[in-house]
């Protein structure tokens, strides 16, 4: 770092007024604090970050007086060395209005060595991560993944001791077996439908020898995978506003809400039909014909929510969570337990050549996991999330928004906005109906929300809202002039 960017770092710090995800600063007037192998261990196991010692935070980040930067630099070194794995941090003493500070750049932790820790406090008590201005303690399920990036893990492959060869579907199965012969002549033609499965590892012997369908069999070809693992579904939620918090006529919180089971292919289409459901779907005329533009293209939707099934972390810690897929008033938002695995980062995402699969086995089975109406689940392998880039670039939708933590991984599509064209053929007759419209499904709204929900301009929501207060058939929320004014319709007497 240099005096620059050091100027420039304490400056934003100073205008938001703490630390941040990146930068943690540390008076140490006397001595080093205690707790910083919090920050050592959450820094180590995150992204990377700097610590600066000799700036007061409580004192609006101004140099610390009598600051012996070159003892605090020995110091921070000894309690690097109480780190497992130790931390070798860059560390360089700065000058700073008038003063000097040390600064060391802590760098994130090769993911084999994951996670640091406090040496004393052991790997489940002692490790941390950076979240917003502070560290956090990492949860024993946080730590545990952590230590699985470390190998393959191979829970989908195990059996499922209380299952039998009988809770697999035939229509499923059989589709599936003769797949594998067609695709794989020479190693499965002359074989049995047995030696297929447990070569596929749709199923495996247990240790009596009896054969049992695997996790990941069950998951992609069961008749009810859910009577043993209740909660490896689907919950569907379709919320009124732009929070789970906004609620309907006083009462309800949602306006649809499923609890979707089965095998993962009827999972995919239970859900996706959840979504074409609780969904706008606009029109416009492109020369003679109508063309339907749903508000989120299906293909990416499918993608989405098998990535998620697919992907998403089935170690016995996380069984008890399931699959989500919500709706709000201007996004989708598809979430999963457990976060990305192995090379694949947030950045990485989409990039030929780099994919890693967490559950190897079930990815191999969904490749010829048929659909009940024709094709495989998987048929995009290591391009699903390229598939759905172009899905969304092609309905002029904004890119995918990706967010990944070690507990859980989601994918948001922004709510297409409507297009000029589809305003001549709405279903409402007069811009008032559809802001009557709207305001029934929901306890209030504002013009941004009103523009964006209807694809009209803000200006034209305005010039409609005033006529209708003075109609008194919507009233404001706030007084006139607030900056967080909103409406709503006014109730009969």
């Amino acid at each position: 770092m240099n005096q620059r960017e050091l100027n420039d770092l304490i400056l934003q710090m100073r205008q938001i007024g703490n630390d941040t995800q990146t930068c943690e600063v540390k008076e140490s007037r006397k001595k080093i604090p205690e707790n910083i192998t919090d920050t050592l261990s959450a820094f180590s196991n995150g992204e990377g970050g700097t610590i600066i010692l000799g700036v007061s935070e409580k004192e609006g980040f101004i140099p610390v007086e009598s600051f012996d930067a070159r003892a605090m630099q020995e110091a921070l070194s000894a309690k690097c060395d109480l780190m497992t794995p130790r931390v070798r941090p860059s560390i360089e003493i700065l000058p700073f209005e008038g003063a000097n500070v040390l600064v060391a750049h802590v760098p994130a932790m090769p993911v084999k060595d994951q996670p640091c820790y406090i040496t004393t406090k052991g790997r489940y008590q002692g490790s941390y991560i950076r979240t917003g201005d502070g560290d956090r303690k990492l949860t024993q399920y946080e730590v545990d993944r952590l230590i699985e990036e470390r190998s393959q893990p191979t829970f989908d492959d195990d059996t499922v001791p209380e299952a039998t060869l009988d809770d697999l579907d035939k229509n499923l199965l059989t589709p599936f077996i003769s797949r594998q012969r067609e695709l794989h002549p020479r190693i499965f033609g002359t074989r049995s439908d047995e030696d297929i499965i447990i070569g596929m590892h749709v199923a495996k012997r247990d240790d009596d020898g009896t054969i049992r369908p695997t996790l990941g069999g069950l998951l992609a070809l069961g008749l009810f995978p859910q009577q043993f693992f209740p909660r490896l579904n689907i919950t569907f939620t379709a919320f009124p506003g732009v929070t789970k918090s906004e609620v309907v006529d006083d009462s309800r919180r949602f306006l649809d809400s499923q609890t979707i089971i089965g095998p993962i292919p009827l999972m995919i289409e239970d859900a996706l039909g959840a979504v074409t459901k609780n969904m706008r779907t606009g029109a416009i005329i492109e020369g003679a014909f109508r063309k339907d533009v749903p508000d989120y293209p299906r293909k990416a939707v499918r993608e989405a929510i098998a990535n998620a099934l697919m992907h998403r972390d089935y170690s016995p810690d996380a069984r008890g969570s399931q699959v989500q897929v919500n709706m709000y008033a201007d996004r989708l938002e598809v979430l999963n337990p457990g976060g990305l695995f192995g090379s694949v980062t947030i950045d990485t995402l989409g990039t030929i050549g780099i994919s890693s699969s967490r559950n190897q086995f079930l990815s191999n089975i969904l490749e010829t996991t048929p659909y009940p109406d024709g094709g495989y689940v998987v048929e995009n392998r290591g391009t699903g999330y390229q598939v759905i880039e172009e899905q969304l670039q092609a309905a002029l939708m904004n890119p995918p928004q990706p967010k990944s933590t070690l507990s859980f991984f989601s994918l948001t599509f922004d709510k297409r906005k409507m297009t000029a064209s589809e305003k001549t053929i709405s279903d409402y007759p007069s811009v008032e109906d559809a802001i009557i419209k709207l305001l029934s499904t929901r306890t209030s709204a504002n013009t941004r929300e009103l523009a964006e929900l209807s694809g009209l301009s803000r200006s034209t929501i305005t010039s409609h809202l005033r006529s209708m207060i003075k109609q008194n058939v919507i009233e404001p929320t706030e007084p006139a002039r607030s900056p967080k004014q909103r409406y709503r319709l006014v109730r009969e007497q």
